[in-house]
């Protein structure tokens, strides 16, 4: 019986070197740029009660109505796979209680049934940072900071960062009353979706992104022009900050996130080189009602999320994250068998260089050329009279320097002095 060849599931997809390669500077620089920020890694299940995103999210969202992957496990329990990371890391933090204030940060698979796209999986990744229990306007705008220098770094130059206030429980339930009548004058206009949903969660249609809604939008009441005297403070505060970071702004008064949690600050970084509809490569705000949501205690937070397939297109449009193969520090060729040959190679690892080695029988020539492709700088050649003799034959690969004999007693010592003299020329 055969079979027909097995394949990734429609809308996941693999990570091969060299690709991964940029994955692992950006996620690298990540961790060490939030490192610098006072953030410590949070690792999570991947599976979670399916009540802990209904509940944060709210049952109307289109991530909990239409994207989100629910099961039901042996147990008979309600799962689902991760569709983000906070709701995770507030949940985390309600079970655990660390002494706040709690700055984390996570790389994270998430999960979404969409319909597959450029920089857009139904198992995607992100990596983000949540910070509990300080209710600051100072530390929204070092959210912010932290969030741009990351997106920076892995070399976008053509974004823009917007923000917005969602108000809170005092002047949002106002501002929606004022934006529930006007787009109840104008529900003939708005895309289809909407004219039959619009009033089920009426802020959403602020996010829309279709041509018709955004019409639509662009002439609704502000949010900014109904906020409480402590949001608007807040909110005030927060743009001083940025303008003291040297961080340039846009006020998008239709900027609401897609989650019910969201309160005060919400920023989203967008890239110009990325198709309008499809063009936020990571974002965030604050949740301080998040945490009560999920049966914990008053606990406000902030936090963002960049998700690193849709950053890694905008890094492509605009030609950014060029990896450089490192290469291999060490090529030992291999003229016969022999265990010393095996603990050099431990030696040489454990001193901090990259070895190679072929495992084939196969001629000095061919032993050569395939370290050149590796990019090795050095190979020591090793055949029955060396090991007989003590010796290691030491040969300059990336320069013109002739080869020499080593004995083996000195060969970490040489190996170290010639690729410090080859770094300086």
């Amino acid at each position: 019986m055969t079979f027909e060849p097995l394949r990734s599931p429609a809308g996941t997809h693999d990570v091969l070197w060299p690709q991964s390669a940029r994955w692992e500077r950006i996620i690298g620089d990540f961790a060490d740029r939030a490192r610098l920020y006072g953030y410590k890694l949070l690792i999570t299940p991947v599976i979670e009660d399916a009540r802990l995103f209904s509940r944060g999210f709210g049952d109307a969202s289109d991530v909990v109505g239409k994207e989100m992957y629910v099961f039901e496990d042996r147990g008979g329990r309600t799962l689902a796979l991760r569709p983000e990371g906070t709701a995770s890391v507030v949940r985390a933090y309600i079970q655990h209680r660390p002494a706040t204030p709690w700055k984390v940060w996570y790389l994270t698979p998430a999960f979404r049934y969409e319909r597959p796209q450029a920089g857009r999986y139904r198992q995607h990744h992100q990596i983000g940072v949540e910070a509990l229990g300080v209710d600051s306007p100072e530390q929204d705008a070092e959210i912010i900071d932290l969030a741009m220098g990351t997106i920076r770094a892995a070399g976008l130059s053509d974004i823009e960062l917007l923000v917005n206030s969602m108000g809170c429980e005092v002047c949002r339930p106002v501002y929606e009353g004022v934006l529930r009548a006007f787009l109840a004058e104008n529900v003939h206009a708005m895309c289809d979706y909407h004219r039959e949903h619009w009033s089920e969660v009426p802020l959403r249609v602020l996010d829309c992104k279709t041509g018709e809604c955004r019409a639509v939008t662009d002439s609704a009441p502000r949010i900014s022009e109904h906020l409480c005297d402590a949001c608007m403070t807040a909110f005030d505060t927060v743009q001083t900050e940025l303008q003291v970071l040297g961080i340039t702004y846009t006020l998008e008064h239709r900027l609401v996130r897609g989650f019910d949690y969201y309160t005060r600050t919400t920023f989203e970084i967008i890239s110009h080189s990325l198709n309008a509809s499809q063009n936020a490569v990571g974002g965030g705000g604050r949740y301080n009602g998040l945490s009560e949501i999920l049966s914990g205690p008053p606990t406000p937070g902030i936090g963002f999320g960049i998700g690193l397939e849709r950053l890694l297109v905008a890094c492509d449009s605009e030609g950014a994250v060029e990896w450089h193969d490192p290469g291999v520090d060490v090529y030992i060729a291999e003229l016969g068998r022999d265990t010393e040959v095996s603990l050099l190679a431990h030696q040489l690892r454990n001193a901090g260089y990259s070895v190679e080695r072929s495992y084939e029988n196969k001629s000095l020539k061919a032993q050569l050329r395939y370290a050149g492709r590796l990019g090795a700088r050095i190979a020591l050649i090793i055949g029955d009279r060396e090991i007989a003799e003590r010796e290691v034959i030491l040969k300059p690969l990336v320069s013109k320097d002739e080869q020499f004999t080593v004995g083996w007693d000195r060969v970490i010592q040489e190996t170290g002095r010639w690729l410090e003299k080859w770094k300086k020329q």
